[in-house]
């Protein structure tokens, strides 16, 4: 192995390792939040969804300001942030952790850190992007801006940010169950289907 990936290697070892330290308060909570993610029972869609879409439904009745709902969303975090450590080990008993437990909440770290690494890669090629093809940059981020900008328009703030939202929490278990490499195969084939029979009329 080279020294560069040796580096590499290394580094995410200890950012993973940084990253248990701050969130072993939160390991019973991470872990079973996890389970539910990845829709361990045939239940936790559902539960997941109605949670959500109650969440949604109480934002909308009570129309709250912007500045109202930033101010209990972070106020929700603080408290959160206070209690959980405090009281997860009473409810939970994280002092008795087993070795799967363990080995899942190392690769949830993992994972978050692997997923942050991508997101500041992205967020670096774009610059590079923009140095080095100002005009491509611009093109692009113009038209990105502008599609999002009408689906904006089209859809309703709250509805779209419920959307996304769902999206958001339901791709694990999508992910887990196959359910997304099964359609995305699917429309492949369709696709090639298509580019085939054009390539037929073609000739």
């Amino acid at each position: 192995m080279a020294e560069g990936d040796n580096n590499s290697v290394y580094q995410l070892a200890s950012e993973t390792a940084s990253l248990e330290e701050q969130l072993q308060g939160w390991g019973e909570v991470i872990l079973l939040t996890d389970k539910v993610l990845r829709w361990e029972r045939a239940w936790f869609p559902l539960a997941l969804m109605s949670v959500v879409s109650f969440s949604f439904l109480m934002i909308y009745y009570l129309d709250p300001s912007v500045l109202s709902g930033v101010s209990c969303f972070v106020m929700f975090l603080c408290l959160a942030d206070y209690l959980v450590p405090a009281l997860a080990p009473r409810i939970f008993g994280s002092n008795k952790w087993t070795t799967e437990q363990q080995q899942r909440f190392h690769e949830i770290c993992s994972n978050l850190v692997k997923s942050r690494r991508r997101i500041v890669g992205w967020w670096k090629r774009l610059f590079t992007l923009k140095e080095e093809k100002p005009k491509m940059y611009f093109m692009t981020m113009l038209f990105s801006l502008a599609v999002v900008a009408w689906i904006g328009q089209q859809v309703h703030n709250l509805f779209l940010t419920y959307l996304i939202v769902s999206f958001l929490l339901l791709f694990p278990g999508l992910n887990q169950h196959g359910i997304i490499t099964k359609y995305v195969g699917m429309a492949k084939r369709e696709i090639n289907k298509l580019l085939k029979h054009k390539e037929k009329k073609n000739e």
